[in-house]
């Protein structure tokens, strides 16, 4: 039987037997590295991977109330979402969905979509899935939705359960229908795999299997 531990205050859930969890190691939260300071905050990209969950984008300090997370991904896959989850039960077995974005609302020049205000201290963490691919067509006469009536989806699940268990995007609403049965293995997939994480002064750059590649943040109120 597999149970899932949290092992520091910034994200550690791994999910080992029960009779492996008893020697597992400590984790030691350091100051913030790669940080600069500008206009009132400290702007640092000190994120990592742990080699344990190699799919998890974490901050080496947990999120604080009024922190704020800035989020930008340069490129995504057609099929790809970018999900920022924040653990919804004292032991993470449960997960509340923040933000996600897919291929269709990045870019341009409006960046508010990519700046997470911090409510609340929490463990926050970062990751990439992959869904079925779906096209901009109509998802078919309304069986499904107990009316004959045309409904168009679009071209990417746009509504997702609000809370699933953690690295789990469970979508929902008439394109999840339609494509119930494609959507099966994918959720139970796992998301995927860190290939590359470098930094460029305080800024965290971090590339995916795939070359799907994403810029992070914390912006740190320093007044």
């Amino acid at each position: 039987m597999l149970e899932c531990v949290l092992l520091s205050s910034s994200l550690y859930l791994l999910c080992l037997p029960a009779s492996a969890q008893e020697s597992l190691p400590g984790v030691t939260v350091t100051a913030p590295a790669y940080s600069s300071q500008h206009g009132g905050y400290l702007i640092s990209g000190d994120f990592k991977v742990d080699p344990r969950m190699p799919s998890v984008v974490f901050p080496a300090q947990a999120l604080v109330k009024n922190d704020i997370l800035s989020i930008e991904p340069i490129h995504l896959q057609d099929d790809e979402y970018l999900v920022l989850q924040e653990c919804a039960s004292a032991d993470c077995h449960e997960a509340s969905l923040v933000r996600f974005w897919s291929s269709s609302n990045i870019g341009g020049d409006d960046a508010r979509h990519n700046r997470v205000q911090i409510t609340h201290e929490n463990k926050y963490f970062i990751w990439l899935k992959r869904l079925p691919e779906v096209s901009g067509r109509s998802c078919g006469q309304g069986t499904f939705l107990g009316y004959n009536q045309t409904v168009s989806c679009g071209g990417h699940f746009a509504s997702f359960q609000q809370i699933s268990p953690p690295l789990m995007l469970i979508p929902e609403g008439d394109l999840a229908a339609f494509h119930q049965d494609d959507l099966q293995k994918s959720i139970q997939a796992d998301p995927v795999h860190v290939a590359q994480q470098t930094h460029e002064g305080s800024t965290y750059v971090v590339t995916y299997e795939g070359g799907s590649t994403v810029r992070i943040r914390r912006m740190h109120a320093t007044q």
